[in-house]
C-alpha cells in the first residue's frame, strides 16, 4: 500500500504499530511534488495525529481477520469475550473496548479485527436498537428552542432524541456517531 492509497478507515503499518485513517487529503501545488496530508490514529493507543507522506511512500500490507464476539462478563477492567463459532474465550483490556462496549446490550455481536494475529480493534455494529431507561416527559411549547431532548439509554449513555420518544421506548442508535437514527 502506497500513501497515495489511503483512503479512511485504510489501516496500514508504519513503525511497528498499526494505523487506521481517519482522514486523507491529496494535495497538489503548483511546481510541488504531490502530497497526502492525513490524520491518522494510532490503533493501540487510541491517539490521534496529522502527519504529511510523500504519494509513493510505501507501507507492508496487512492481512486483517475480523472475528464476531458476544459480550460475556467483565472482571475489573477486564472484559471477556466468545467467539460466536467456536466459542472460545478471550479477556480484552477495558482500554481495547471502551468506546464499543457501551452499546453492549443482549444478542449483540462486536467485530474484532486482528492484525497478524493480534487484536488490534474491537467495534460495535453500525445501529444497534437500545431501550430508553429514563427520559424528561415532553412539555407543550417545548419546541420553540430544540425539538431534541436528552436521554439515557439501558447501558447508561446518554443521547439526544426527539420530543416524542419516552422512557421504555425502542430507540436505534448509530454507533459511529452515539447519535439516534429512528424508534425501533
Amino acid at each position: 500500500m502506497t500513501a497515495g492509497d489511503f483512503r479512511a478507515g485504510s489501516i496500514f503499518k508504519m513503525e511497528g504499530n498499526f494505523y487506521q485513517v481517519v482522514d486523507a487529503q491529496r494535495i497538489q501545488q503548483p511546481r510541488m511534488v504531490a502530497f497526502v496530508r492525513a490524520t491518522i490514529r494510532n490503533m493501540e493507543t487510541g491517539g490521534t495525529q496529522e502527519k504529511r507522506f510523500n504519494t509513493g511512500d510505501h507501507f507492508p500490507d496487512v492481512d486483517l481477520t475480523r472475528r464476531d464476539m458476544q459480550f460475556l462478563y467483565n472482571e475489573e477492567k477486564v472484559y471477556h469475550f466468545m467467539d460466536a463459532e467456536t466459542f472460545e474465550q478471550i479477556a480484552v483490556d477495558e482500554a481495547m473496548v471502551r468506546d464499543a462496549i457501551q452499546y453492549n446490550t443482549d444478542g449483540v455481536l462486536f467485530s474484532f479485527t486482528y492484525a497478524d494475529g493480534k487484536i488490534i480493534g474491537v467495534s460495535a455494529p453500525t445501529f444497534v436498537v437500545m431501550t430508553v431507561a429514563s427520559a424528561p416527559p415532553s412539555v407543550a411549547g417545548d419546541t420553540a428552542r430544540s425539538a431534541l431532548k436528552n436521554a439515557e439509554l439501558e447501558s447508561g449513555i446518554t443521547i439526544k432524541v426527539p420530543m416524542f420518544v419516552n422512557t421504555g421506548d425502542k430507540v436505534k442508535v448509530d454507533t459511529r456517531t452515539g447519535i439516534y437514527v429512528e424508534r425501533a
